[in-house]
């Protein structure tokens, strides 16, 4: 170092420093460099991996979803079968059930009443357990002397008839009563009289929501289908025996004819 001025030596220092900082940032840069080729080779073969991972799931899954469909496929063609069938069987039943009817020895009818006799006596059928055959409901005020008559006929034909008399009772519901009593029947039996329908027992809404009970029978007694749809609303097709036509034993005898098959079958 002699002969090297202090300003050489550091000169010198400054540039060894240097260099060396050279050579250490030189040995970062390969390190990281090396790292990150690491790094990244290893995630493209995780990322391999899970590729194939979920492409090995996303299978499974389109082979359970495949197998799904098939069942719910197979599913719906049965169920449609069953359907198709028991709607034959019904129209059969319904078919042989109206025939036994027009035979000479029974009611005839006219084909709405037959219509709704058949209606009845297949809804009825599927409440054999029930206690009653009929719930027959009729206003006091004008309805008691018929709605007793054809009770009295009902029974002597072998129905069981759990009747109502109709009465304004404040704060009781006609509707609730009436839905009471068709649960405890296989069908339903309103007299419609004029104080039934104008009497205030029921609503416009309530009565016509009555008429289009699938189990209900109308039975008019000095009222007119007119007049029926004019109090409660209901389209004109609605279907029901009347007085005007027939006596009540050949009422009871049509009603009979349909709600007592139920439990002959």
């Amino acid at each position: 170092m002699a002969g090297l001025s202090r300003s050489q030596i550091e000169a010198k220092i400054r540039a060894a420093q240097r260099e060396a900082e050279r050579k250490f940032k030189a040995e970062v840069d390969r390190v990281n460099r090396e790292n990150k080729r690491r790094v990244d080779d290893y995630n493209r073969k995780v990322d391999q991996h899970n590729r194939q991972v979920l492409q090995s799931q996303q299978r499974r899954v389109d082979a359970y979803n495949a197998e799904v469909a098939r069942v719910n496929a197979h599913n719906q063609r049965v169920n449609t079968d069953n359907e198709q069938t028991n709607a034959r069987n019904r129209a059969t039943v319904s078919e042989l059930n109206r025939q036994l009817r027009s035979a000479a020895s029974g009611p005839r009818y006219t084909p709405a009443e037959q219509d709704l006799a058949d209606r009845v006596q297949q809804q009825a059928a599927q409440h054999p357990e029930r206690d009653h055959d009929a719930f027959l409901s009729y206003a006091r005020i004008d309805g008691s002397d018929v709605g007793v008559a054809l009770r009295a006929e009902l029974q002597l034909l072998g129905a069981s008839v759990w009747f109502d008399e109709v009465a304004i009772i404040p704060g009781k519901s006609q509707a609730l009563q009436m839905d009471k009593g068709l649960r405890s029947a296989r069908c339903g039996i309103a007299l419609l009289t004029p104080a039934y329908l104008t009497g205030r027992f029921w609503t416009e809404r309530e009565l016509g929501a009555l008429l289009h009970k699938e189990t209900l029978i109308p039975v008019l007694h000095n009222v007119t289908f007119e007049q029926v749809a004019e109090y409660s609303g209901i389209l004109p097709d609605l279907a029901g025996f009347e007085t005007a036509r027939d006596s009540v034993q050949d009422i009871a005898a049509k009603i009979a004819a349909a709600i007592l098959a139920t439990n002959a079958t």
